[in-house]
């Protein structure tokens, strides 16, 4: 199948060509301005079977119920192709007739002119498409399919079974919640969990990604059973924990910033990703209610490191002793 960009933009993505009724209205089901598939480089197709008796109503009554039953069901369908028109590609369902738009096409070329995508279309014609229902107005007379949403089911389906832990895909922010965020991985959706966007502190996704955005996941974990793939994006980051005691010493007096307060201290960043503990009873001399008549998110302070472990992932730091450590440095020097 063949799927085309142009300037970034998918076809898919582009304004829904003129309604493929109307230009049945217009130029009937095959138009005959097309010039014929074979100069084109095409195999052309003929239109198969013999035209049919007109359907009773007891058997249309069945056809709509059955038409019902796929589109609640979301179920994948093949239909043959008896027509096309610059809208799209008519389409056989039993006793009735429907239509797949352009936009839901995954094989069609982009940037062919008019006259050469009717060609196109035009071998089409006798094949058969595997689809999905995605509107059914009987009142109207109207059946729409849609082959790539069908295509993008089978391509999660193989995926499913292939992914393994470990793996490093590419994807694209489909939806954000306040847990995380989902990505699209080829067909599929993975969710990196809040915990596993970055190493750094993260109140609401949203405030690191947007819908649409191309990102790099690595696979953490797959339940085929449950249609379930957990996925992070810092596992791709080095680990800031990593050579922690070779980086930092007890003693060391940093520079950091205030990620968070809570009632038992708060946490200093002092460097991307790496989070230190102030305990209450580091913050300051004196007694206070609340860590935050000390310190606010967003404060630039002076620490101490106090306590490195690497292993347990807990950097202990101080603000209190922060004056006598640099009056010790100025005595010594």
């Amino acid at each position: 199948m063949l799927t085309q960009e142009s300037e970034g933009k998918k076809i898919w993505e582009e304004p829904l060509e003129e309604d493929y009724w109307k230009a049945i209205l217009e130029q009937g089901e095959s138009p005959p301005e097309a010039p014929p598939p074979e100069e084109l480089g095409f195999s052309g197709f003929e239109a198969k079977g013999k035209e049919q008796e007109p359907a009773s109503v007891e058997d249309l009554d069945e056809d709509w119920a059955q038409a019902e039953r796929y589109f609640q069901t979301q179920e994948t369908l093949e239909v043959p192709v008896i027509g096309y028109n610059r809208g799209g590609l008519l389409v056989q369902f039993n006793n009735l007739k429907g239509f797949v738009p352009l936009s839901h096409l995954s094989f069609i070329p982009y940037g062919l002119s008019p006259e050469d995508r009717l060609s196109f279309m035009a071998q089409c014609v006798g094949e058969k498409l595997p689809v999905k229902i995605i509107e059914l107005d009987r009142s109207r007379n109207r059946l729409v399919f849609s082959e790539r949403e069908a295509l993008v089911d089978s391509r999660g389906e193989e995926l499913l079974e292939s992914i393994q832990p470990g793996q490093v895909l590419e994807g694209t922010v489909t939806n954000i919640r306040p847990f995380g965020v989902f990505v699209d991985i080829g067909g599929i959706e993975g969710l990196v969990h809040v915990s596993e966007i970055s190493w750094s502190r993260v109140e609401h996704p949203a405030q690191v990604l947007k819908p649409g955005q191309e990102v790099k996941v690595y696979v953490i974990d797959v339940n085929k059973e449950e249609r379930k793939i957990a996925l992070s994006i810092k596992r791709l980051q080095p680990d800031p924990w990593i050579g922690l005691e070779s980086r930092y010493q007890v003693g060391q007096v940093l520079k950091g910033v205030v990620t968070n307060v809570v009632d038992f201290g708060a946490f200093v960043e002092v460097e991307k990703g790496l989070e230190g503990l102030v305990h209450i009873s580091e913050l300051a001399e004196g007694n206070f209610i609340h860590p935050r008549n000390v310190v606010n998110e967003g404060d630039e302070v002076m620490v101490q490191v106090i306590e490195v472990d690497e292993k347990g992932r807990h950097l202990g730091l101080s603000m209190r002793r922060v004056p006598n450590a640099l009056g010790d440095k100025n005595e010594r020097a």
